[in-house]
């Protein structure tokens, strides 16, 4: 079965769901029913790791068969609920001997993320696929180290981009694809929140920068699915205004504008001093298209007026659906020996943009 998703309605995202609608759009990631499901070891037991292991317990080809913590009774209380056995309870120091565990077939990093090259590099040479939270790294080399690892293991690298496999951004991307909107012009975009004090995302050495590595990224990364391009032009601005001691290493604003080669501009903003609701508009000589929330995991919102008709589409799927449709894809190249569809390339060119970005700012990471 497939579907125009231009032409689905209202209707349709309620009676179909959030999994039921991803595998119209890209029914090749969901074709096939696994003998065996693909086992993952998370690496990293904080906030994101508690949305992606419940992600992975609806999906039909993936379950959790390894922990890696510091906290040995914190894996303990995680591994009971999942059914990982104790002898798959990992500490960072015994970390490789994952090599010798035949039930885990990958890893999910969700770690700090100056700890992403290393644990993706060992990962890589014990053997096992990775799955790799955003941003890839703290640098264009160690996304570039990164990526060579596991083309030298033979393994897969996916960066968790999780938004190139939900709906509501799906939907975008095919209306701006089929010329509802005409020839697009201009697209605007922000994402930030008003950060708490001693989060390690204040860290410079921990987090690599400050919003743009955290929630910019995927204003960054939208402007290029959207567009289907490549920015040709970068200049940007950076900004501490609420001088309290959270900003002491890294920037507490960012606003950065790029040109495509299309003509297209685009206007982004990320903050760790004000709420953004996460959101972007595309304006087009046909009409507008609104995404509104479109990153955050649940309540995203389409709206939009494409030559004169009026388009507006909440999306009923709830956390942690995003997730499961990550692992889901994953795993279904994992057994499948195909390429990710957000390989480590994807994260080695938003790296690199953001480091001009940060470059045109005047701040060196």
């Amino acid at each position: 079965m497939t579907l125009n998703s231009a032409a689905l309605t209202r209707r349709d995202f309620t009676k179909l769901g959030a999994l039921s609608l991803a595998a119209c759009f890209t029914p090749a990631l969901f074709a096939q029913t696994s003998e065996r499901k693909t086992g993952y070891a998370v690496i990293g037991l904080g906030r994101i790791a508690g949305h992606f292991m419940p992600g992975v317990l609806s999906t039909a080809n993936s379950r959790i068969t390894g922990l890696v913590s510091g906290h040995r009774d914190k894996a303990e209380r995680i591994a009971a609920h999942y059914e990982v056995p104790a002898n798959s309870i990992y500490s960072y120091d015994n970390f490789d001997e994952i090599a010798h565990n035949p039930a885990i077939d990958a890893v999910y990093v969700a770690l700090p993320n100056s700890m992403h090259a290393e644990y993706t590099i060992r990962a890589a040479k014990a053997g096992k696929h990775v799955l790799c939270e955003k941003p890839m790294s703290v640098s264009v080399a160690e996304a570039e180290a990164m990526i060579a690892a596991c083309k030298a293991a033979n393994v897969k690298l996916m960066i968790a981009y999780r938004c190139h496999y939900e709906p509501t951004n799906l939907k975008a991307i095919e209306l701006i694809r089929s010329g509802a909107l005409g020839q697009v012009q201009a697209i605007e975009s922000a994402n930030g929140f008003n950060i708490s004090p001693g989060e390690w995302r204040l860290n410079k050495k921990m987090a690599g920068g400050g919003p743009l590595f955290d929630v910019g990224i995927y204003s960054l990364n939208a402007c290029r699915y959207l567009t289907g391009e490549e920015p040709a032009q970068i200049s940007a601005y950076a900004s501490v205004i609420d001088h309290d001691g959270r900003f002491n290493e890294v920037e507490e604003n960012i606003a950065w504008t790029m040109r495509f080669p299309s003509g297209i501009v685009a206007s982004c903003n990320t903050s760790y001093g004000a709420s953004m609701n996460g959101f972007y508009r595309v304006h087009g000589s046909k009409g507008w298209l609104d995404a509104n929330p479109a990153f955050i995991y649940e309540g995203l919102h389409l709206r939009g007026e494409l030559s004169g008709t009026q388009l507006d589409e909440p999306n009923p799927a709830r956390d942690p659906s995003h997730f499961t449709l990550q692992a889901e894809h994953f795993s279904h190249c994992v057994q499948n020996g195909l390429e990710p569809k957000t390989p480590g390339e994807e994260g080695l060119r938003d790296m690199q943009y953001m480091t001009e970005i940060y470059r045109s700012a005047g701040i060196s990471i």
